[in-house]
């Protein structure tokens, strides 16, 4: 990976662009001619990379965006044929689930900045990250079923973001909606206008920003973890949590700030 005076890296093969510029790190899946296809290298940059952000405190969001007219039309089919073996799928969803997984174990907040279609793996991406907005002429689809396989992976996120039987019916029919309808159903947080996507997304990574980092990488990890507990069990961690974020720096200067009537100035992590 190299890095250039505008702060701007490319991978070796270039298929992930970043750009870092005030906190705010964007990933580009630069694939265009294959719609941003998540290939094996791809996976496997975007993993690295990850990993790498997950270590840099002056990194305070992380931006997922997709070169070219589509954001990620999923797994390439292409690629996955010329291995017909069983051995090479479990690897390649394996790699994948990994991958997905990290980005919920990321410190900082993830914001999918979605234009063009999200498909299959595509669709995935989407729901794993943290947060969603949409350009309106985004299109979101599970469309494995339409070739004979089943979205199991993609399914994973897509449940936890959507209605059980919402969910159901776009596995089981692998219909596409449209981005009005994903945000109605809860699979991103926003919908606007094609020329002011980045602006949208800009605006509500630096209302993140805003905010102590330390406070917003805990709450993240607690707000996932949490999910797959019992009422009881979840109460019970998070109260843990939140004792635990009392004691910190940032706490005591955002009460000290909230009472001295001024803006707070965070240590951060």
């Amino acid at each position: 990976m190299t890095i250039t005076a505008t702060g701007t890296s490319t991978t070796d093969a270039s298929i992930l662009l970043r750009h870092d510029v005030h906190g705010i790190t964007t990933l580009t899946l630069n694939r265009p001619r294959q719609f941003n296809a998540l290939s094996e290298e791809l996976i496997a940059v975007l993993q690295t990379t990850l990993d790498t952000i997950a270590q840099d405190h002056t990194v305070r969001v992380v931006v997922l965006a997709g070169n070219g007219p589509a954001f990620c039309a999923g797994h390439d089919l292409k690629q996955m044929r010329a291995h017909p073996s069983k051995a090479y799928y479990q690897q390649l969803f394996a790699q994948c689930s990994h991958m997905m997984m990290t980005i919920a174990r990321l410190p900082q907040p993830v914001i999918a900045r979605v234009h063009g279609i999200a498909t299959a793996a595509g669709c995935q991406l989407v729901a794993q990250c943290d947060l969603a907005v949409a350009s309106v002429s985004a299109q979101f689809a599970v469309s494995g079923i339409n070739v004979g396989l089943f979205c199991s992976t993609p399914s994973v996120p897509l449940g936890r973001n959507v209605p059980r039987k919402q969910a159901m019916e776009m596995l089981l029919t692998g219909e596409i909606i449209d981005a009005p309808t994903a945000m109605q159903r809860g699979l991103v947080n926003r919908v606007v206008p094609a020329e002011q996507l980045d602006a949208a997304v800009m605006e509500l990574a630096g209302k993140i920003i805003r905010h102590s980092s330390v406070a917003v990488s805990t709450g993240k990890q607690m707000f996932y973890l949490q999910l797959e507990q019992g009422l009881e069990a979840a109460y019970a961690y998070a109260a843990e949590v939140m004792a635990c974020n009392m004691m910190t720096e940032d706490v005591a200067e955002g009460i000290a700030a909230f009472m001295q009537k001024r803006p707070p100035h965070w240590k951060g992590r």
